[in-house]
């Protein structure tokens, strides 16, 4: 069997765990200047298993595409750390303040560019949105079949991919043609921590914009490492309808952002018996807090 490519969609967001009074603009939009980013959690589920799949299929590749700011080219780095072969950011004003709708048609766009590819890997859903949207609605804008709420892939070949699904209610295995989309939950497998030779020799990878701010040495380095480039691709660089990139083609409008503690204000202590488990059971379906 041939080498397979496999791209991996990642994205690089805030961290909610410290979500304060300045985490949202006037727009409505996150201000991700105000707060830590970071590598999306179950994008580094989806990550391990690409890399997975890539080590079970000799000749195979991994390759990144996010969007976003120029920061993000951090997490590309972060995925060459740990066994990716190369990384693409999509970076443009225009794609500022996108939703699902948007982004997944960016996406969806840049890796029409790309062409060849078999497995699209995605998270389930980001930390910044938890909508779950952006993996199927790029299968959709592509045409391909998809699979969510992956937790392993279990086997590729013959043109398919065989891989398990965790549900409310148990386990699932399906089959599914490739090319295909897969969006991977938190319960799969950890990624990998990054290998030290591949921080040694990916370490100075970098996009054109970082490298026109860096000295003229990081220029002639790329010149002579070429897998030290990071492709990075602007609006003019896709084929696109700029209306459906950005807040223009962003119907989904956040209206508040809150910061919510949970406070027990009582608390009651019950008897470790039968009896009394029974009894606390009884009043909570009562009164509608569970059934």
């Amino acid at each position: 069997m041939k080498g397979l490519k496999i791209i991996v969609l990642a994205k690089q967001v805030p961290d909610t765990r410290n979500v304060g009074k300045d985490a949202m603009k006037a727009d409505g939009t996150v201000n991700r200047a105000a707060l830590p980013a970071i590598f999306n959690p179950e994008d580094l589920n989806a990550l391990e298993q690409g890399l997975r799949i890539k080590e079970n299929h000799p000749g195979s590749t991994v390759t990144i595409l996010t969007m976003g700011p120029g920061r993000a080219a951090e997490i590309i780095r972060e995925g060459l750390y740990r066994g990716a072969d190369e990384g693409f950011l999509l970076t443009d004003r225009a794609f500022a303040g996108a939703d699902t709708l948007a982004t997944s048609y960016a996406l969806s766009c840049a890796i029409k560019k790309m062409k060849d590819f078999d497995i699209i890997i995605a998270g389930r859903q980001a930390i910044d949105g938890d909508t779950a949207q952006v993996g199927p609605q790029v299968a959709e804008k592509l045409g391909i079949p998809q699979v969510t709420y992956v937790e392993q892939v279990k086997e590729v070949k013959n043109g398919s991919l065989v891989a398990t699904r965790r549900l409310e209610r148990g386990v699932e295995t399906v089959s599914c043609p490739m090319p295909c989309v897969i969006t991977v939950n938190a319960s799969a497998p950890e990624c990998r921590p990054r290998n030290a030779k591949s921080v040694m020799k990916f370490k100075h990878a970098n996009t054109i914009s970082e490298r026109q701010e860096g000295a003229e040495d990081y220029i002639n380095l790329v010149n002579d490492r070429p897998y030290l480039d990071i492709k990075e691709w602007s609006v003019n660089d896709i084929e696109t309808d700029v209306q459906q990139l950005g807040l223009s083609g962003s119907p989904t409008k956040v209206k508040k952002i809150e910061n919510i503690v949970f406070q027990a204000k009582e608390s009651r202590k019950i008897a470790s018996d039968d009896a009394s488990i029974d009894e606390l059971m009884k009043e909570l379906i009562s009164n509608h807090t569970i059934g």
